[in-house]
């Protein structure tokens, strides 16, 4: 008695996180779910992916490339970690456009702009380079040695600068606020 019943919510949070999505670059931004069955094992997808999954026995995943996918044991839950109800992290078009930035914690404000190809403009030192998303966060290379990373920390954003020499895995040479320009409504 109790399995009809986790289907039927199973597949009313599906339907809900599948409708409350925007399908405009979803994927690319967040869209991932997790089935987790009652023996404790999981199995992340992507809603790029999937087309649908379907509970009613027997239960099987539906791709978007048209392969069927049968799921083996009893589902206990599917979680939407980085749906929009969750914390998640920022997707690419988070980071797209016009950053104000300073040098150093007391120096000169300086513009950063993000193109959604991946260039990357500054208005101090080499203005030219390029950027891409990793773990929710941009992460600059300048053409120049330096590198910097805009990410978001709370109800804010930093910029942390790396000198020649220095990776993204280093202590950063200064870190600053950074205050998006141009905020885009949700």
């Amino acid at each position: 008695m109790r399995r009809p019943q986790v289907l039927v919510a199973a597949s009313i949070l599906f339907l809900t996180f599948s409708i409350a999505i925007p399908t405009t670059n979803a994927a690319a931004d967040h869209g991932s779910f997790v089935i987790v069955y009652t023996d404790g094992h999981r199995q992340t997808l992507t809603t790029a992916q999937v087309e649908r999954v379907d509970l009613k026995a027997p239960a099987a995943i539906l791709y978007k490339d048209g392969h069927r996918e049968k799921i083996s044991g009893e589902i206990d839950r599917i979680e939407f970690a980085d749906s929009m109800f969750a914390s998640a992290t920022p997707g690419r078009s988070h980071y797209i456009g016009k950053w104000e930035v300073r040098e150093g914690p007391n120096g000169p404000k300086f513009f950063i702009t993000l193109e959604s190809n991946g260039d990357a403009r500054k208005t101090h030192g080499s203005p030219r380079g390029t950027w891409t998303l990793v773990d929710g966060e941009a992460r600059i290379s300048w053409d120049d040695g330096w590198h910097d990373v805009i990410s978001k920390v709370g109800s804010r954003h930093e910029k942390r600068a790396y000198e020649p020499g220095r990776s993204f895995n280093d202590e950063p040479s200064n870190v600053t606020e950074a205050h998006n320009m141009e905020p885009k409504s949700i």
